[in-house]
């Protein structure tokens, strides 16, 4: 089982272009960029994601297409990530042949379900409270975080109000992989956090 550590999901950077954001990813080896943009046409999605390929192209940092099969395939992406509401991975399979999909869940039920569909990684939270959805999941909390971690044969990515003075709480529960979005899309200072959260993951 391969953990990959920072996972960077692109929602509305306020600072920074996603060119920018995909060569800084680049640079500082972040091994997981997500582009989850839900307000974008198709066709501005299309462009963003082609313009973060072709950055990310033959780097250490895999590039993952939010939601969209379709999209993932015209952008040639690694990593489809699919939520609980949207098509399952049987279905999306059909679209995206043999790409690796990430699967969301947000409670121990929905976890062990998530992993007898053969995912690449699951994706578990939120572990604290957080606005970073427009309709967010109940905080599932450290334990559970734990225990997820516990019984999963492939990578879990905590995420959901994780930033760096709750991080001690992430790692102490076993997590290796980390997703922020507010924490880094919020910011001018990309790089210094990155590398911050980078070191607090690497510490444990």
């Amino acid at each position: 089982m391969n953990d990959f550590g920072l996972y960077v999901i692109i929602t509305k950077p306020q600072h920074l272009s996603y060119a920018e954001i995909a060569h800084k990813c680049v640079r500082h080896g972040v091994g997981m960029l997500q582009l989850r943009e839900k307000h974008l046409s198709d066709r501005e999605l299309i462009a963003a994601g082609n313009e973060i390929r072709r950055i990310t192209r033959g780097t250490n940092t895999c590039f993952v297409i939010n939601d969209r099969p379709d999209i993932a395939v015209i952008c040639d992406a690694d990593y489809l990530h699919l939520g609980q509401d949207d098509i399952s991975i049987e279905e999306a399979r059909r679209i995206v042949g043999d790409m690796k999909i990430g699967l969301s869940t947000h409670s121990l039920l929905q976890a062990r379900e998530a992993l007898t569909q053969n995912p690449a990684y699951i994706g578990f939270g939120p572990v604290f409270p957080t606005n970073a959805k427009a309709k967010p999941d109940a905080p599932v909390g450290t334990e559970l975080l734990s225990e997820v971690v516990g019984f999963s044969h492939v990578p879990v990515v905590a995420i959901g109000g994780i930033f760096p003075d709750n991080m001690d709480r992430v790692t102490a529960a076993g997590a290796r992989n980390v997703a922020m979005v507010r924490h880094l899309m919020q910011t001018a200072d990309f790089d210094e956090r990155v590398d911050e959260m980078t070191n607090l993951l690497n510490l444990t």
